[in-house]
Protein backbone atom coordinates (compact mmCIF):
# COMPACT_ATOMS: atom_id res chain seq x y z
CA UNK A 1 0.00 0.00 0.00
CA UNK A 2 1.21 3.50 -0.84
CA UNK A 3 1.71 5.70 2.24
CA UNK A 4 1.91 9.13 0.59
CA UNK A 5 -0.65 11.80 1.50
CA UNK A 6 -1.72 14.13 -1.32
CA UNK A 7 -2.40 17.78 -0.48
CA UNK A 8 -5.81 18.84 -1.80
CA UNK A 9 -5.74 22.43 -0.55
CA UNK A 10 -3.68 24.50 1.81
CA UNK A 11 -4.08 27.95 3.34
CA UNK A 12 -1.88 30.04 5.61
CA UNK A 13 -3.89 30.68 8.78
CA UNK A 14 -1.23 32.56 10.77
CA UNK A 15 1.89 34.56 9.94
CA UNK A 16 4.21 35.71 12.70
CA UNK A 17 7.74 37.00 13.20
CA UNK A 18 9.50 33.61 13.23
CA UNK A 19 6.89 31.15 12.01
CA UNK A 20 3.71 30.68 10.02
CA UNK A 21 1.01 28.04 10.23
CA UNK A 22 -0.85 26.51 7.34
CA UNK A 23 -3.88 24.27 7.44
CA UNK A 24 -3.90 21.62 4.75
CA UNK A 25 -6.54 19.15 3.62
CA UNK A 26 -4.93 15.89 2.53
CA UNK A 27 -6.16 12.77 0.81
CA UNK A 28 -4.99 9.68 2.66
CA UNK A 29 -3.90 6.46 0.91
CA UNK A 30 -7.31 4.90 1.69
CA UNK A 31 -8.93 7.86 -0.15
CA UNK A 32 -10.30 9.40 3.03
CA UNK A 33 -9.53 13.01 3.94
CA UNK A 34 -7.86 14.60 6.93
CA UNK A 35 -6.56 17.99 8.12
CA UNK A 36 -2.90 18.75 8.82
CA UNK A 37 -1.61 21.78 10.74
CA UNK A 38 1.92 22.58 9.62
CA UNK A 39 4.30 25.03 11.26
CA UNK A 40 6.47 26.71 8.63
CA UNK A 41 9.76 27.57 10.29
CA UNK A 42 13.07 28.62 8.77
CA UNK A 43 15.94 26.19 8.99
CA UNK A 44 18.37 26.55 11.87
CA UNK A 45 21.81 25.58 13.13
CA UNK A 46 23.23 24.29 16.38
CA UNK A 47 26.88 24.16 17.47
CA UNK A 48 28.72 21.75 19.75
CA UNK A 49 31.52 24.13 20.73
CA UNK A 50 34.54 22.86 22.67
CA UNK A 51 36.67 25.26 24.71
CA UNK A 52 39.44 24.01 27.02
CA UNK A 53 38.00 20.47 26.75
CA UNK A 54 34.59 21.70 27.89
CA UNK A 55 31.32 22.06 26.02
CA UNK A 56 29.85 25.55 25.82
CA UNK A 57 26.17 25.61 26.72
CA UNK A 58 23.78 28.49 27.07
CA UNK A 59 21.42 28.57 29.99
CA UNK A 60 18.22 30.48 29.35
CA UNK A 61 14.60 30.78 30.30
CA UNK A 62 12.13 29.44 27.71
CA UNK A 63 8.62 30.73 28.23
CA UNK A 64 7.09 27.95 26.10
CA UNK A 65 8.04 25.39 28.77
CA UNK A 66 8.29 27.89 31.68
CA UNK A 67 11.77 26.64 32.62
CA UNK A 68 15.41 27.59 32.56
CA UNK A 69 17.07 25.08 30.26
CA UNK A 70 20.53 24.25 28.93
CA UNK A 71 21.11 24.33 25.17
CA UNK A 72 23.96 24.28 22.71
CA UNK A 73 24.34 27.64 20.94
CA UNK A 74 21.80 27.74 18.12
CA UNK A 75 19.68 29.95 15.94
CA UNK A 76 17.93 30.44 12.66
CA UNK A 77 19.65 30.70 9.30
CA UNK A 78 19.10 34.17 7.88
CA UNK A 79 17.92 34.76 4.32
CA UNK A 80 20.71 34.00 1.80
CA UNK A 81 23.03 32.73 4.57
CA UNK A 82 24.61 29.30 4.37
CA UNK A 83 24.41 26.98 7.41
CA UNK A 84 28.15 27.14 8.21
CA UNK A 85 28.15 30.94 8.29
CA UNK A 86 24.99 30.90 10.42
CA UNK A 87 26.66 28.52 12.89
CA UNK A 88 29.72 30.76 13.16
CA UNK A 89 27.52 33.84 13.63
CA UNK A 90 25.27 32.25 16.27
CA UNK A 91 28.23 30.87 18.21
CA UNK A 92 29.84 34.29 18.37
CA UNK A 93 26.61 36.18 19.13
CA UNK A 94 25.51 33.87 21.94
CA UNK A 95 28.81 32.85 23.56
CA UNK A 96 31.26 35.52 22.48
CA UNK A 97 33.59 32.89 20.98
CA UNK A 98 34.85 32.83 17.39
CA UNK A 99 35.78 29.41 16.01
CA UNK A 100 38.96 28.98 13.99
CA UNK A 101 37.77 25.50 13.00
CA UNK A 102 34.19 24.38 12.40
CA UNK A 103 33.00 21.09 10.92
CA UNK A 104 29.61 19.94 9.71
CA UNK A 105 28.33 16.96 11.73
CA UNK A 106 24.80 16.12 10.57
CA UNK A 107 21.33 17.49 9.99
CA UNK A 108 17.83 16.44 11.02
CA UNK A 109 14.24 17.63 11.18
CA UNK A 110 13.38 18.92 14.65
CA UNK A 111 9.73 17.79 14.73
CA UNK A 112 8.62 16.49 11.31
CA UNK A 113 5.17 15.53 12.55
CA UNK A 114 4.08 19.18 12.27
CA UNK A 115 7.07 21.45 11.53
CA UNK A 116 9.29 22.13 8.49
CA UNK A 117 12.41 23.17 10.47
CA UNK A 118 15.63 21.35 9.58
CA UNK A 119 18.65 21.73 11.87
CA UNK A 120 22.25 21.59 10.65
CA UNK A 121 24.66 20.59 13.42
CA UNK A 122 28.29 21.72 13.59
CA UNK A 123 31.31 21.05 15.80
CA UNK A 124 33.51 24.06 16.62
CA UNK A 125 36.97 24.09 18.18
CA UNK A 126 39.99 26.35 18.52
CA UNK A 127 37.86 29.09 20.01
CA UNK A 128 38.92 32.66 20.68
CA UNK A 129 36.89 34.98 22.91
CA UNK A 130 35.91 38.15 21.05
CA UNK A 131 32.86 39.30 23.04
CA UNK A 132 29.20 38.42 23.16
CA UNK A 133 26.74 40.18 20.85
CA UNK A 134 23.26 39.05 21.89
CA UNK A 135 20.16 39.83 19.84
CA UNK A 136 17.72 42.33 21.35
CA UNK A 137 15.61 40.59 23.99
CA UNK A 138 18.00 37.64 24.26
CA UNK A 139 19.04 36.86 27.83
CA UNK A 140 21.31 33.93 28.53
CA UNK A 141 24.25 32.74 30.57
CA UNK A 142 27.18 30.86 29.01
CA UNK A 143 28.22 27.74 30.90
CA UNK A 144 31.35 25.65 30.25
CA UNK A 145 30.91 22.02 31.23
CA UNK A 146 33.00 18.84 30.90
CA UNK A 147 31.51 16.33 28.46
CA UNK A 148 31.04 13.76 31.23
CA UNK A 149 28.95 16.19 33.30
CA UNK A 150 26.91 17.12 30.23
CA UNK A 151 26.27 13.43 29.50
CA UNK A 152 25.16 12.91 33.12
CA UNK A 153 22.74 15.83 32.80
CA UNK A 154 21.30 14.29 29.63
CA UNK A 155 20.93 10.92 31.35
CA UNK A 156 19.27 12.42 34.43
CA UNK A 157 16.86 14.50 32.37
CA UNK A 158 18.29 17.84 33.47
CA UNK A 159 19.10 18.62 29.83
CA UNK A 160 15.79 18.23 27.97
CA UNK A 161 16.29 20.19 24.74
CA UNK A 162 16.12 17.78 21.78
CA UNK A 163 18.66 19.53 19.55
CA UNK A 164 21.12 19.71 22.43
CA UNK A 165 20.74 16.04 23.32
CA UNK A 166 20.99 14.94 19.68
CA UNK A 167 23.95 17.20 18.93
CA UNK A 168 26.01 16.19 21.95
CA UNK A 169 25.27 12.47 21.58
CA UNK A 170 26.13 12.62 17.87
CA UNK A 171 29.37 14.47 18.63
CA UNK A 172 30.30 11.97 21.37
CA UNK A 173 29.48 8.88 19.29
CA UNK A 174 30.80 9.86 15.88
CA UNK A 175 33.16 12.85 16.06
CA UNK A 176 34.99 13.10 19.37
CA UNK A 177 38.67 12.31 19.05
CA UNK A 178 38.72 12.33 15.23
Amino acid sequence: MEIIERTIKSEKVYSGKILSVKLSTVELPDQKYSKREIVLHDNAVAVVAIHDDKILLVKQYRISVDKIIYEVPAGMIEHDENPKDAALRELEEETGYRAKNIEYLTEFYSTPGFCTEKLSIFYAKDLEFVGQNLDEGENLEVVEMPLEETMSMIESGEIMDGKTISSILFYDKFSRGK
